[in-house]
């Protein structure tokens, strides 16, 4: 009988252990599936259209292009990449507004050589002052890929290609597979590429429309945990009314090595410029300033004053990366007072509404030619805004953090908030609980002298 018990007992610990370790299995891929959503942009993807506009005798001739549907992520330079892998033995004649980085093995051609031969071939975008002969609408940016809200004369990006070797109709051609997008580095996973409805195009008259002869598309998202391991940037406060600084947690983005030399660089080191100079220029890995938080990027909200029917904010954005000018950067913050800002004086203004009629987030970005280029580390690194607030008496405290943001993305990477808990708080709120605390111990302690004298 003990022995069928312990049999029993046996099998039912062995059968919890495989549910156990089951449901951890689950739980990670379904972890790693929601990893591209974005709370803030919902629907936010690079979608690219693949236009086919003639036949030839071998192939055809299409058109191209990116469309950058996310409000806040851009791609900027070095640019966009782009590959896929052909369906059949394609090959590419020729391109305009855009060219392959390897011709790739074309001997078994004779007289006329394609472009590109490579089964997989990768694209990139050609660069500006490119002869016009070789540009088409949409082209010849380096890559820079601008967002929707931020620029969307700039968020598109186009290239036509002529494909030989492929199929002359609708029902002979097949569509490309495994497409992968870099920006310039990883973060994009690309769908499957699905035959849509055929594109339509109006006349700049607006007299006559024409449709491509057959359309796919394919839907990238981007998740930052597959863009980078670490974060990217952080954020510190201040107030008026506390003296504490509440800085980036430490190692927030890494931590100092002293052992491997070049992981970061002091600001006071002499010749700072050659040992800048002399690093890995065309390395998309940061060259950090060494920090406690050893982040690229951090951004600093100070709550600066407060009238008597307004508040008034700082915003700093500091760059730490000796490696990186951040071009048409950008800054989204949530806090539930952006339903009613008075004026924001030298960032550029967009309200974001993820939340349909909650408007408690903002989009910020630099003025054209005056601070839309955050400048490498150094005295130059940083721009900076003041955003002022009206209070609303029902909702406006400077208690428990009230008055700090509840989430800021830089450039469309989430940034790491301090632990609310080291908030800068109220000098009352402070004095009430050291009060409350001294309170409670002399009445303890009172107790106790009541207790020893009875006894």
């Amino acid at each position: 009988m003990v022995f069928c018990f312990s049999t029993i007992s046996r099998s039912i610990s062995s059968f919890c252990g495989c549910t156990i370790l089951l449901l951890f299995l689950l739980s990670c891929s379904c972890f790693n599936s929601t990893e591209a959503y974005d709370a803030l942009d919902p629907n936010g993807n690079i979608t690219i259209k693949w236009d086919i506009m003639s036949w030839t005798p071998d192939g055809y001739v299409a058109v191209v292009t990116m469309y950058n549907f996310q409000q806040y992520r851009h791609i900027q330079s070095p640019g966009w990449s782009l590959q896929w892998t052909w369906a059949k033995k394609e090959v590419i004649w020729s391109m305009m507004g855009g060219q392959t980085t390897e011709q790739g093995d074309c001997s078994r051609f004779k007289g006329s050589v394609p472009h590109c031969c490579k089964k997989d071939p990768t694209v990139v975008d050609l660069l500006p002052g490119t002869p016009y002969n070789q540009q088409i609408a949409n082209c010849c940016k380096g890559g820079v890929l601008n967002s929707w809200v931020q620029d969307p004369a700039n968020a598109a990006s186009s290239f036509q290609v002529s494909v030989g070797s492929a199929g002359t109709s609708n029902k002979t051609v097949r569509v490309p597979k495994n497409f992968t997008l870099k920006a310039p580095g990883p973060g994009y996973t690309c769908g499957p590429a699905k035959v849509v409805k055929s594109s339509r195009f109006v006349t700049q008259d607006g007299r006559r429309v024409t449709q491509a002869l057959m359309t796919w598309n394919v839907t990238c998202t981007y998740s930052q945990f597959l863009s980078q391991k670490t974060p990217t940037c952080c954020v510190s406060l201040s107030s008026f009314y506390n003296e504490t600084i509440v800085p980036c947690p430490t190692c927030t983005c890494g931590c100092q090595n002293n052992t491997l030399p070049g992981s970061c660089v002091d600001e006071n080191t002499p010749h700072l410029a050659s040992v800048v100079s002399g690093s890995e220029k065309n390395s998309y890995t940061p060259l950090v300033q060494c920090t406690k938080h050893m982040c690229p990027i951090r951004v600093h909200w100070h709550v600066k004053l407060s009238y008597k029917e307004y508040w008034r904010v700082k915003v700093t954005i500091t760059n730490f990366n000796y490696r990186m000018n951040y071009t048409q950067w950008n800054l989204v913050v949530q806090h539930p007072n952006f339903d009613n800002v008075t004026q924001i004086f030298s960032f550029n203004y967009k309200s974001l509404t993820p939340y349909a009629s909650i408007n408690d987030t903002a989009m910020l970005w630099g003025i054209k030619f005056y601070n839309d280029l955050l400048m490498q580390a150094g005295p130059s690194g940083n721009v900076q805004s003041e955003i002022l607030f009206q209070k609303d008496k029902s909702t406006f405290t400077f208690e428990k953090g009230w008055a700090f943001p509840r989430r800021i993305y830089f450039n469309g990477d989430n940034c790491v908030m301090p632990p609310p808990d080291s908030y800068p708080w109220l000098p009352n709120t402070t004095s009430r609980t050291s009060t409350s605390l001294l309170t409670l111990m002399m009445v303890l302690l009172s107790a106790l002298l009541l207790l020893n004298a009875h006894v």
